[in-house]
Parts: C-alpha cells; structure tokens; sequence
C-alpha cells in the first residue's frame, strides 16, 4: 500500500510517499480501507521525536474509511460498516487522567496517512451519517480533545463566558462550535484579522487582538473558563482575565512550554489550573452524539492528496489554516 511513512532525518524532510507492508488483522482487529484523513499538530511533533535508530512508521491519528477485513473475535462491528477511527488507544473508561497504557496513534503505532490502516475493533465507531467522508476523516481527535477539554474538565456551563486565545486550530474551532450550542458566550483571540473574522462568522460573541490589551478589548470584562492552546505566549494575559474562582483548562503549548506564574495572585484568586489531554471511548462516544444532535460539522481548512502531503504539512506548520486539514484517499 502507498502511505506517509518517516524515516530520518527528523522533521518534514525526514517524511516521504512510498510503499509500506500491508498487515493482516489479528485477532481482534480490523483492516480500514480509509477514504479520508485529518492533519493534527501532533502529525508535526512526532517527526521530530522519532529518532533515526527506530523503525519508520506511517504518521497520521484521523481517518475514517470501510472495514474490508476482520480478525476473529471481532463482534462490533463487520466488513463493509463505514467508521471512524478513535486515536485514543487502551483509554476505555472516562477518567481523571488516562491509564499508564494509554497511548496515541500514528506513534509509534502506524497511522492512517495510508491507504489501509489496522487497528483493534475497539477503536472504531460508526460514522456519522450526516457527515460526509472528508469531515469524517478530519473528526476525530481534535473533537475528541475539545469535548473533554470544554465538558469534562472544564464543566461548561449554559451562560458562561469561555474565552479562547489563538482560534484558528481545529481542536479550537470545535471548541467554539461546542460552547455556543449549549449557550455559552464565547471571546476568541488571534493575531489574524482574517481568522478573528471568520471566528465571528462561526458564531464567536467577541473577537480580539492577541497582541492588543484584552483588558481595554473586553471592557474589563472576565471570563468563567479559559481553554489555552497557545501557552507562554498568552496565558499571563488569560490568568488576567479569569474571574475569581474560575477556571483555565490547557491541552498545548505550541508558543511555549515554560510559564512565569505569581502564586500569590493564583490563590488570592481561588483559581483551578486543570490539564487535560485527548480522551476516554466513553468521551469518543458522548462527542459523536453530541455532534449529531447539534448537526455540527467540522470545519474544513483546504484538502489534500498523500501526494501534497508536504504542502500540506507546512500550512499547519506556518499556522495558516482555519480549521482542519484534510486528506483524500480513496473515493
């Protein structure tokens, strides 16, 4: 089968087109001729975590396609069903934090920039039916980590004021579309006029200047919770703008890992400072629904062939993208 496989060096050079060894399902297994799949930060991270002296492996964590083949023992689903693939491995049971086996795919397992993917049954859903394949293809791990960040550790509220720093990532743009169909007020920042722009036209209540005072921005207005993304780049800005007793949940850090933090405002402030990372199956499953019952759609960036993959790679890299990044591979 053709797929995204990365050798060395490390980074974008070191990822290539080429043949890779198809595999038969074990036990327990299926095999997904995949239609579509989505581009994630993460895609980016893991080339420059591989080193040289380990096996190449095929990038990617979305996709979505047909089961064409199933190992024994496989009870859930059967050849021919049309899926979506759950990134989020051996993480079954909604939870605090995931177990110790929990891992990610497309690192060091294959992933799903390939024609053919093998994963366990565990770890497929029935596609939405009022998605089409390449908004199925984009769905799942970002969805899945703006639903846990936003519900689960965030426990938004109907009515609350959800500030977002650095709309424009897929994770975030779901966020949005999330908080604003349970009622909540949503501010978005960006430094893009055109991204701050089409926040609005999603339904953001408020978009402002990342580089400009959010204080003067929002009329000294505060927020119940803020979701950060961004890191050391904004979050001294976001702790300035959290009410008393409110709550900043963060999954990333792609402007910074390191924060400079006065722990002395943090507890007169009786602030929570929640991480939180991808999910559970259970959380997979409760996204689904939830997306189904507020017919909400992800919202598509620019898609690509495995061909373009490089092109693709450095739109995400350069941060130009407003939503998810796509791949066609099959019809």
């Amino acid at each position: 089968m053709k797929a995204i496989v990365h050798t060395s060096p490390q980074g974008i050079e070191g990822m290539a087109l080429q043949g890779f060894e198809s595999t038969v399902p074990k036990s327990g297994e299926v095999k997904i001729q995949l239609k579509s799949a989505g581009l994630n930060h993460r895609d980016l991270f893991v080339l420059t975590r591989h080193d040289e002296g380990e096996p190449p492996f095929v990038v990617g964590s979305d996709g979505a396609g047909v089961i064409v083949e199933a190992g024994a023992n496989v009870n859930n689903v059967k050849v021919g069903d049309e899926v979506v693939i759950n990134p989020s491995l051996n993480w079954y049971t909604k939870s605090p934090a995931p177990p110790e086996e929990f891992g990610i795919l497309g690192f060091p397992s294959n992933g799903t920039f390939a024609e053919e993917v093998v994963i366990s049954a565990e770890n497929v859903e029935p596609k939405p039916t009022h998605l089409n394949w390449t908004e199925a293809g984009v769905l799942p791990l970002a969805a899945l980590t703006a639903y846990r960040a936003l519900f689960t550790r965030g426990n938004v509220q109907e009515g609350q004021h959800v500030l977002l720093p650095g709309v424009g990532s897929g994770v975030i743009t779901f966020i949005l579309q999330f908080a604003k169909a349970v009622g909540a007020k949503v501010t978005v920042t960006s430094r893009s006029e055109s991204k701050r722009q089409q926040a609005l036209e999603l339904g953001a209540d408020r978009a402002i200047d990342s580089e400009g005072d959010w204080k003067e921005a929002l009329n000294d207005e505060k927020a119940d919770l803020v979701i950060e993304s961004v890191g050391a780049a904004t979050f001294a800005k976001s702790l300035d703008r959290i009410k008393p007793g409110g709550t900043v949940v963060t999954f990333g850090a792609s402007a910074g890992d390191e924060i400079s933090l006065n722990i002395r405002n943090f507890f007169y402030g009786q602030y929570n400072l929640l991480g939180t990372t991808m999910g559970s199956r259970d959380e997979f499953r409760e996204m689904l629904q939830f997306i189904k019952k507020y017919n909400i759609k992800p919202i598509i960036d620019k898609t690509f062939s495995l061909e373009e993959a490089d092109i693709a790679f450095k739109r995400l890299e350069a941060a130009e993208q407003f939503g998810k990044i796509g791949f066609t591979i099959s019809k």
